[in-house]
């Protein structure tokens, strides 16, 4: 088992910045890979980035690379997505998710084993 608790949510003026943590609680937090996703009242879970379990490869999504960064510190059992230049748009709630399972895509749903509760992250215009 996994547990995955998500801080640093909150809100922010379009142009700022957040650094989101994922505190992961079980089994050892190099065996699996990382993920985000975000979700805006009314829409669908969308993929926003992921990173594999040596933290050598990170995945984006177009509509956030070059603002977002993820990060792992697997001594410390935490993942990290920093967000800059924030839009409105990236106005939902976050979730971190793990990928325990070998083999498969980071960018859906169905891929990943455990999530977190989510942290709202509010941009204001």
């Amino acid at each position: 088992q996994v547990q995955l608790v998500e801080s640093g949510g909150g809100l922010v003026q379009a142009g700022g910045s957040l650094r989101l943590s994922c505190a992961a609680y079980g089994r050892t937090f190099s065996s699996y890979a990382m993920g985000w996703f975000r979700q805006a009242p009314g829409k669908e879970r969308e993929f926003v980035g992921a990173i594999s379990r040596n933290g050598g490869s990170t995945y984006y999504t177009d509509s956030v690379k070059g603002r977002f960064t993820i990060s792992r510190d697997n001594a410390k059992n935490t993942a990290y997505l920093q967000m800059n230049s924030l839009k409105p748009e990236d106005s939902a709630v976050y979730y971190c998710a793990a990928q325990v399972r070998y083999g498969l895509g980071y960018g859906e749903t169905s891929g990943y084993d455990y999530w977190g509760q989510g942290t709202q992250v509010t941009v204001s215009s």
